[in-house]
């Protein structure tokens, strides 16, 4: 199993607070803790108001999410970038009141080894949830199949019935996310979209992921599935 170093730095217009960890790669990480206080984020700044977060990792790609320890319920979400080029223009995000029992956790994958292959994540935003999916071993252009990373259910079997609302999805570093596919039980195309190559700099457009559609509605019933097709750096 490979790890890596982690951290979040998240504030507000007054203050902000840098949090740290070195992680297991595949997995939903321990609480991240203050670099200080070595405090969770709930203990330390309880009914604080946060309007950015800037999330880096050593190599590969990297989710995080705010989530209460009590009932697991999650106030927010996003990726990371590469350590060294955060910016501040994607670091943005909803004013969001601090839980006492909120706990920031983080979910990375390494670089893929293996030539021509790929790691890929993408929180998924329905009616009935967000969801984080993924795929690692991605072979290029391999029409590869994502599916959630807690319990490998498929697009259908999670979100049966319920109305897509918007994907984002975090290829690797230097991977190009060629298109992405939804497919229906019949294996026919209900929606796909082209996506791209995140910025490798602080100047970059977008350093935090490859695709990202807001605004959708697409109708999710049993056996759709999502694949991906990548091209390695």
């Amino acid at each position: 199993m490979t790890t890596q170093a982690v951290s979040i730095t998240i504030g507000n217009a007054s203050m902000s607070k840098i949090f740290t960890a070195t992680v297991n790669d595949s997995q939903w990480s321990l609480p991240l803790l203050d670099s200080i206080s070595q405090q969770n984020l709930g203990i330390l700044t309880p009914n604080a108001v946060y309007s950015w977060a800037q999330a880096e990792y050593a190599a590969g790609l990297m989710a995080w999410r705010i989530q209460r320890s009590d009932n697991l319920a999650v106030s927010r979400r996003g990726f990371g970038v590469l350590a060294g080029q955060n910016c501040m223009s994607e670091a943005g995000m909803p004013p969001t009141r601090i839980n006492p029992t909120d706990i920031l956790t983080v979910y990375a994958e390494p670089v893929d080894a293996t030539p021509n292959q790929s790691n890929v994540l993408a929180w998924i935003d329905t009616t009935k949830g967000t969801e984080l999916f993924g795929a690692t071993a991605v072979g290029d252009m391999g029409d590869i199949q994502i599916k959630s990373v807690i319990n490998g259910m498929t697009l259908g079997d999670a979100f049966f019935n319920s109305t897509m609302r918007s994907i984002t999805i975090q290829c690797e570093d230097g991977c190009t996310l060629d298109s992405v596919e939804i497919l229906d039980a019949q294996g026919g195309v209900q929606w796909t979209a082209q996506g791209n190559v995140r910025g490798a700099g602080p100047a970059s457009r977008s350093n935090e992921y490859n695709l990202m559609v807001d605004g959708m509605a697409l109708a999710i019933t049993k056996g759709y599935s999502i694949k991906v097709n990548t091209i390695s750096a």
